[in-house]
């Protein structure tokens, strides 16, 4: 079973085939994505790229975006009568792994 690690929205993921992973928002309309590893695991060959390994393309199947849980962050001053409350909800784009080739 091959393996990459792949490189989007400023973080590295490792996957393989088959396999579901949340992303940051891609913000594209397209079904599916392709990918440039930065690295190759297939068996006992290990492939390492400068910056990413030549002729491999990892493709992905992008499914409907998300929102992830609500942070929230609370800004608080004892006997001043001052607190402030904040949310956010990160987006998020599930992809699935359908070939490392």
């Amino acid at each position: 079973m091959s393996k990459a690690i792949i490189a989007t929205g400023g973080k590295q993921y490792m996957v393989s085939v088959g396999e579901t992973i949340n992303v940051e928002l891609l913000g594209t309309d397209d079904k599916t994505v392709t990918f440039e590893p930065l690295l190759v695991i297939d068996g006992d060959k290990v492939s390492v790229g400068t910056p990413s390994v030549a002729g491999i393309k990892v493709t992905a199947d992008v499914l409907e975006d998300i929102r992830a849980d609500k942070v929230t962050s609370i800004r608080y001053k004892a006997k001043k009568r001052v607190h402030k409350l904040r949310g956010h909800r990160q987006g998020l784009t599930p992809i699935k792994i359908t070939k490392i080739a």
